[in-house]
């Protein structure tokens, strides 16, 4: 007997990926969490039967979510993550020893614990002494905060179910007020591809656009999220994502990434004339 596990694109569009072995299944007061071993892509992670990670591509995603912030600002010191509860941003943030504090709000603490059980890949570095791990709804957390981080990063699921609050205005308000005058808030920014992802990617860069003198977008490759191709929001008080590069400062950190790069950096923000399309007229 074969076991498939299969996530719905679209209506007429399904993923599918050979299941090895069901690893872990619980209901949390949030949301379905499943683990599933597999040959092609490891072992990967699912909630409400979407996948958030697998062991084989998880790198494309975090490199590209902390590395493009990091290389615009490598001073960075104080960082809030905003869901994230595989792990892996927090692991790439940790590698850089400048940073002092990483804050990490995750409201499923029952995701967090089974990453660090079935996802040591990405989960590993909770445990560093700089990390704080609050597990909270991030959309009061960030309330009442002022002038805290010189990055925001919002590593939410899909804005349905408990990620649907971070794509409001009133929360990317607030991530403004929480950012330091030279700030940074990098957002999943969805993909531009299937009408409702895009309509999703649409509805965010509009808010964060109006808040945010710098706002731009740029993209990935993904290949076990819908349709692979992927976008990450880059806005920030002060900094641009391409005139600001630190390019020599941040190759000099020697770091390995299997993704990112400065060369890809600049390539990343060079978006289809469809996308520049949709962003151009989010108003509409």
């Amino acid at each position: 007997m074969e076991l498939w596990f299969t996530e719905k694109h679209t209506e007429q569009v399904h993923f599918s990926i050979k299941v090895k072995e069901h690893l872990y299944s619980v209901k949390s007061p949030y949301q379905q969490i499943d683990f599933f071993k597999s040959d092609e892509f490891g072992t990967f992670f699912t909630l409400d039967g979407l996948i958030m990670v697998t062991e084989k591509d998880e790198f494309i995603y975090h490199d590209m979510i902390v590395h493009v912030p990091m290389a615009v600002n490598p001073s960075i010191q104080n960082v809030l993550v905003i869901g994230a509860g595989d792990g892996g941003t927090v692991r790439e943030l940790t590698r850089y020893r400048n940073i002092k504090s990483i804050e990490m709000v995750e409201i499923d603490e029952m995701v967090v614990r089974a990453c660090q059980k079935y996802l040591p890949l990405t989960a590993s570095h909770l445990t560093d002494h700089r990390v704080q791990l609050f597990f909270k709804d991030g959309i009061n957390f960030i309330k009442n905060k002022k002038d805290a981080y010189n990055l925001i990063i919002v590593d939410s699921t899909d804005p349905i179910g408990p990620g649907e609050g971070l794509f409001t205005y009133d929360f990317y308000q607030n991530c403004f007020n929480a950012l330091t005058k030279d700030g940074i808030l990098i957002n999943q920014h969805e993909s531009p591809y299937y009408e409702r992802d895009a309509k999703q990617m649409k509805r965010a860069h509009k808010k964060i656009k109006e808040l945010f003198p710098i706002s731009e977008v740029y993209q990935l490759h993904i290949p076990t999220y819908p349709s692979g191709h992927w976008l990450f929001g880059f806005a920030s008080k002060k900094y641009h994502p391409i005139l600001d590069l630190q390019k020599e400062k941040w190759e000099q950190l020697n770091l390995k990434t299997n993704y990112y790069n400065t060369d890809l950096h600049v390539g990343c923000f060079a978006l289809p004339t469809y996308i520049k399309e949709m962003l151009a007229h989010v108003d509409e």
